[in-house]
């Protein structure tokens, strides 16, 4: 395990806290991190698997806390928890057979299409936050929704919780806070399940994954607190704002770096 200077560390820690924070908010705090570590000359699947480590700690702080808020109810997303664990596990098995250059490409598109529908579809005016009535239609939802974006977060991660998020207002009819919720619960659950596959695969630099684990803890605190106070008009902002960047960050990034 390679070993990094002080003031590396301290620089993905402050990272860490700003990409933790944006995470609970928005999502898409991966776009900040999984950069970062590669920047440090890590290969390819140890950057994604010490992320995964990292992210563990912002998600289940982020989930917790939305959950205490009574913003997510377990007991309604059961079958997109169990299709979400099994697309993380492939993916991550995926991941680590097959090269992922061919993201780089499709990447930024996908970003931008969120931000751009982001921008255009208009959150439900009513905040009861609540769920529509369980039927054979919205099981049928969960399993395709829990399937492809488990896998993706096997696969790359960067951006689920924001897909999540836009996935779930368009799916489900709920408002910008209560598809955070769900966002927040459910990447929680493909960052564990992949950091247990990637830990098993031995892909993990633990030094740096709980160096910038506790920082995104403390940044998904105070993200997850300010957004559930300042609601909808706090949130969505910063989503279209994050995306946007993120999306021509990427596309410069895979269009115009030589390689």
């Amino acid at each position: 395990m390679e070993m990094f200077e002080p003031t590396v560390l301290l620089v993905l820690a402050l990272v860490a806290f700003v990409a933790g924070f944006i995470d609970a908010v928005a999502g898409g705090g991966g776009m900040l991190t999984v950069p970062a570590l590669l920047s440090l000359g890590l290969p390819p699947h140890i950057a994604l698997g010490t992320n995964k480590l990292a992210a563990t700690f912002a998600s289940s702080t982020a989930a917790y806390t939305y959950y205490k808020k009574r913003l997510f109810k377990p007991q309604y997303w059961g079958r997109a928890f169990i299709t979400t664990l099994i697309g993380a596990m492939l993916g991550t098995l995926f991941v680590d057979w097959i090269s992922t250059q061919w993201l780089e490409k499709a990447l930024p598109l996908i970003i931008l299409a969120a931000a751009i529908y982001s921008i255009w579809h208009k959150t439900p005016k009513n905040s009861s936050n609540e769920m529509p009535p369980p039927c054979q239609k919205i099981h049928k939802k969960q399993y395709l929704q829990g399937s492809i974006l488990g896998f993706y977060d096997g696969v790359a991660g960067p951006g689920t919780g924001a897909f999540w998020t836009v996935s779930t207002m368009a799916l489900y009819r709920l408002n910008i806070l209560m598809a955070s919720g769900v966002a927040k619960a459910m990447n929680f659950t493909s960052n564990f399940t992949s950091l247990i596959t990637f830990a098993i695969l031995g892909h993990i630099d633990w030094v740096l994954g709980l160096t910038m684990g506790v920082c995104l803890m403390a940044g998904a605190y105070v993200g997850a607190h300010s957004a559930i106070r300042f609601g909808a008009g706090f949130i969505r902002p910063i989503f279209v704002t994050v995306v946007s960047i993120l999306a021509v960050k990427l596309a410069y990034d895979a269009w115009f770096v030589t390689i």
